[in-house]
């Protein structure tokens, strides 16, 4: 399979992965539309971001043109693209007049816009205009059945974690606290100041929680990336998982990050938390601010030997039902090979 694949090619971007495992198998090439745009709009101070702003930047005709001429240049079979804010739909209909099949994934919603990155007009107008969707919520996925007439097929999220890296974080003396990685909103301040008043110590990491949640008990650290992320996940007790309203009865990045680093997961009881896990074995899941308070005490109260079995059980469990984004990008691979 020839495939172009439209996204980022940004340190942080998910179809990096994919892009890896699918050159695996098949012929691949990523056209970074995203990053083209944020490479514009962080130039020159704020003068690009005003333009861009007041519609007087013709850098998305720019971008549409390059991946015009990439798409002649390739001929791929399937052009994939990850969410899409910079592709005019007019570009999707040419490439459909190519016999090109369009795949689109989209790791937020593409109903609803929670900021200025997470989507926009170019994003709703093509929804219609692609043959195969991916999405990682089931409620997404039931709207998209009546928004269009493509194909829609699951790709949730998973975890990327090297054999040497789990071996490392494994070998961390544990911290008997409640963790939560992730940049504060007012609805995760709400539960974390909730439960910070309740007595239990807690260990935030990421921007600016210094005003958004107080207490003695409460350590607040700066964010942290890549490898450290990682031990970060592995080495506390218990990771505090919060849904955001995109996603409220869905999972996230943290769903598998965080039992894929044999780590102790407590999430909101989401109806595809308890598909992919099960509760008490290998997930803890929580209703209500009350219930994740009961909950985090009775985690803390767990014998190394009860921890580590929970431990074990989430890392088995996410080897076994396949949640590496290597097995999603195969599975993925599959999916778009059967439109061709």
């Amino acid at each position: 399979m020839n495939l172009l694949i439209v996204g980022s090619d940004k340190v942080f971007a998910i179809e990096n992965i994919y892009v890896k495992y699918l050159k695996e198998k098949h012929n691949v090439t990523l056209f970074s539309a995203q990053s083209i745009f944020y490479d514009y709009y962080y130039k020159k101070g704020i003068v690009h971001k005003v333009l861009f702003k007041l519609g007087l930047s013709n850098i998305y005709r720019k971008i549409n043109r390059q991946l015009v001429e990439t798409v002649k240049a390739v001929k791929p079979d399937a052009v994939w693209v990850f969410k899409g804010m910079e592709i005019f739909p007019e570009t999707l209909k040419w490439m459909k007049s190519q016999n090109i099949k369009l795949v689109n994934y989209n790791p937020d919603n593409p109903f609803i816009f929670t900021g200025k990155g997470s989507g926009n007009a170019n994003v709703s107008k093509s929804i219609g205009l692609y043959d195969l969707h991916f999405t990682y919520n089931h409620e997404i996925k039931a709207q998209l059945r009546k928004e269009c007439d493509a194909i829609i097929e699951d790709l949730p999220f998973g975890f990327e974690i090297s054999e040497s890296l789990f071996n490392e974080a494994q070998k961390q003396a544990e911290i008997n606290k409640l963790c939560f990685l992730g940049n504060p909103d007012k609805d995760r301040a709400a539960l974390l100041n909730t439960i910070a008043a309740s007595g239990i110590p807690l260990d935030v990491f990421g921007n600016d929680w210094s005003n958004f949640i107080t207490g003695s008990n409460v350590t607040i650290h700066e964010p942290v990336y890549a490898d450290e992320l990682w031990m970060t996940l592995r080495r506390y007790r218990v990771q505090l998982n919060m849904m955001r309203v995109h996603n409220m009865d869905s999972h996230n990045m943290r769903t598998f990050e965080i039992p894929g680093i044999g780590g102790i997961q407590l999430a909101p009881a989401t109806t595809e938390h308890n598909v992919f896990f099960k509760q008490g074995e290998d997930i803890f899941l929580y209703k209500t601010p009350e219930d994740c308070i009961e909950q985090v005490k009775k985690i803390l109260a767990l014998t190394p030997q009860e921890a580590n079995a929970v431990r074990l059980a989430a890392r088995e469990k996410s080897i076994a039902k396949n949640y590496s984004y290597r097995d999603r990008a195969f599975s993925a691979a599959q999916k778009i090979e059967e439109i061709l």
